[in-house]
C-alpha cells in the first residue's frame, strides 16, 4: 500500500482558490472490496463510504477521492451566483475533546490534533463554470461511483422565503441537468448568519424550501444537510416537516463555537465557526441514533447519512449500528487520503 504521507491533500496553509487550481490527479491505489451490499437513497453502491460537501472543491478533487475508496462523492456546495471564499484561515486546528454543543470557546492549536474550525462561507464558482465542471465530472467518474451535488440558496436583500426556495430549486435542477445522480440541499452552515445557513432550525421554513426543491427535481434522490440537534422534540419536529419531501438527512454539519488564539484574541472576528473532525464523532453518532430511532418509531421513510468525526472501521461500524445507511468522512480524509482504503482493509479482515 502506498504511504499516506506521500499523497497530496488539501493544504490548509494555502487559500481556497489555490487548492481549487492545484487539485491532485488520481493515483493508482489498490482498494479492498467492501463485503456485502450497500445502498444510498435507493441506489446501489459498493460501500457505505462517502465524502460530504467540503473536501471536493471541483471535479478533479472528486476523481482523486473516488480512486481512494469512496463511493458517494458530494461536490462542494454551489450557488446560483459566484461567491468568494472567506479569507485565511479557512481550516484552523483547535484543542478539542468530545463536543456537546454547549462549548462557548475553544483554543486554537498550532498543529492538527484531529479537529479544526472550518471557515469557508460556502463559496461558489459562477454557475456556468460549476455546471460545466459537474458535467465533466460525471462523464469521467467511474460508473459505479455516485455523484451528489450540494446546493444552497443565496439570500438577497428583500427576498422572501419563497424567493429563497426558488433559488435552492434552481440550483438543484441545474445540478441534475449537469449529470448529478443526487442533490443535497445545505440547510446548515454555522459560518453564515443568513437564513440559508439556519433553515434546519426552522422546520416550517425548511419544509417550504424542501417542498419546492422536490417539486422541481421530481423523483431524483434528495438529501438535506442539517446541523447539530440533540433534543428529541426538535428532532421530531424537523422529521415531521421534512420527511414528506426528502429521501435522507445528512448529519451533522459540525458543532459551532468561537475560537480564541493563544494571545487571547478572537479568530474569525469573534464569530462562531463550525468545528469538524474527531471531537464531533460522539455527538454526531448520538444524533444519528436519535433520528434513526424516531424514524423507526413513527415509520418515516427517511434515511440517515452519518457525518462527523469518523476515521476508523469502528467509527463506521458505530454509525451503521446507530442507524445510518451511509457514513461520510471529511476531516479524516483530508488529513489522511488513504483513510477509506484503511477502513476497507480493516472491515475485510474482521469479516
Amino acid at each position: 500500500m502506498r504511504r499516506s504521507e506521500q499523497l497530496p491533500r488539501y493544504d490548509h496553509h494555502q487559500s481556497y482558490d489555490w487548492n481549487y487550481v492545484n487539485a491532485p490527479e488520481p493515483v493508482p491505489v489498490e482498494v479492498p472490496e467492501w463485503p456485502g451490499t450497500s445502498g444510498f437513497c435507493g441506489l446501489p453502491v459498493d460501500s457505505p463510504l462517502g465524502i460530504p460537501a467540503g473536501p471536493l472543491l471541483n471535479g478533479k478533487w472528486v476523481l482523486y477521492y473516488a480512486h481512494l475508496g469512496f463511493d458517494v462523492l458530494t461536490y462542494k456546495t454551489v450557488r446560483s451566483m459566484e461567491r468568494a471564499c472567506y479569507p485565511l484561515p479557512n481550516l484552523q486546528p483547535v484543542h478539542a475533546k468530545s463536543l456537546t454543543g454547549n462549548e462557548a470557546i475553544l483554543s486554537a492549536s498550532a498543529t492538527m490534533e484531529g479537529s479544526w474550525a472550518v471557515s469557508f462561507g460556502m463559496p461558489s464558482k459562477a454557475p456556468s463554470d460549476w455546471q460545466r465542471d459537474v458535467e465533466w465530472t460525471r462523464r469521467t467518474l467511474p460508473k459505479a461511483k455516485l455523484l451528489s451535488v450540494s446546493v444552497v440558496g443565496s439570500v438577497q436583500p428583500e427576498w422572501t422565503l419563497d424567493d429563497l426556495a426558488e433559488d435552492y430549486a434552481r440550483c438543484a435542477k441545474w445540478a441534475l441537468d449537469s449529470g448529478a445522480d443526487a442533490v443535497e440541499a445545505n440547510f446548515s452552515c454555522p459560518n453564515v448568519s443568513t437564513e440559508d445557513g439556519q433553515l434546519y432550525q426552522q422546520p416550517e421554513s425548511a419544509a417550504l424550501v424542501a417542498a419546492k426543491v422536490r417539486d422541481t427535481i421530481g423523483r431524483a434522490p434528495f438529501i438535506v444537510k442539517i446541523g447539530h440537534v440533540n433534543r428529541e422534540e426538535e428532532a421530531g419536529r424537523l422529521l415531521n416537516a421534512l420527511s414528506p419531501y426528502v429521501d435522507a438527512l445528512a448529519m451533522t454539519n459540525s458543532v459551532a463555537t468561537r475560537v480564541q488564539a493563544s494571545d487571547g484574541s478572537w479568530l474569525f472576528d469573534g464569530q462562531k465557526r463550525g468545528i469538524c473532525g474527531r471531537a464531533t464523532r460522539e455527538a454526531s453518532t448520538q444524533q444519528t441514533r436519535l433520528f434513526a430511532g424516531l424514524i423507526r418509531q413513527h415509520g418515516f421513510p427517511t434515511r440517515v447519512i452519518g457525518v462527523g468525526g469518523a476515521g476508523t472501521a469502528n467509527d463506521v461500524r458505530d454509525y451503521l449500528e446507530a442507524g445510518a445507511e451511509a457514513v461520510h468522512i471529511a476531516t479524516a480524509a483530508m488529513v489522511d487520503p488513504l483513510v477509506a482504503v484503511r477502513i476497507r482493509a480493516e472491515v475485510t479482515k474482521a469479516r
